[in-house]
């Protein structure tokens, strides 16, 4: 399982598991909600999507290192800022290279709204006018009327 991959590398490279961090049942492939401390950013569990339940908790010492620390990945599917402060929040999701950021909510969708990643992450968008846009393919016809 590729979740349990990630966790184990985590674990490995020196991240502490401080919940979760197991297959939960013997049916199926679900994984316990994980979540790691003591993360730096050069390990997998911080870089990569990982598309399960895990969460690496990274310290930081202001808003600029976040941004920079944020951009500095191969990826930019999505990211979540939680602040009191709108103008700290929008400041932060006009920064980070990302192809949707949620303010004090996360995995919230508009089906009218476009999702998809900037970087390597996914390729063009789904949802809303934009997705749609995929499976179009447009044609210009030019007809003379006259002799």
């Amino acid at each position: 399982n590729k979740i349990m991959d990630y966790i184990g590398r985590g674990k490995q490279a020196g991240a502490k598991c401080l919940t979760g961090g197991a297959q939960h049942g013997d049916k199926g492939l679900y994984v316990q909600p994980t979540i790691f401390d003591h993360v730096s950013d050069d390990m997998d569990i911080a870089r990569e999507e990982i598309f399960g339940p895990v969460l690496s908790v990274l310290p930081f010492s202001g808003v600029d290192e976040v941004i920079e620390r944020a951009n500095s990945t191969f990826y930019g599917l999505a990211a979540a800022v939680w602040t009191k402060d709108v103008a700290k929040a929008h400041r932060i999701a006009n920064s980070v290279r990302a192809g949707t950021v949620w303010i004090n909510c996360y995995d919230v969708f508009d089906a009218a709204a476009p999702f998809g990643g900037f970087k390597m992450s996914g390729m063009g968008r789904e949802l809303g006018a934009a997705g749609l846009q995929a499976y179009t393919e447009l044609k210009t016809v030019t007809m003379n009327l006259g002799e």
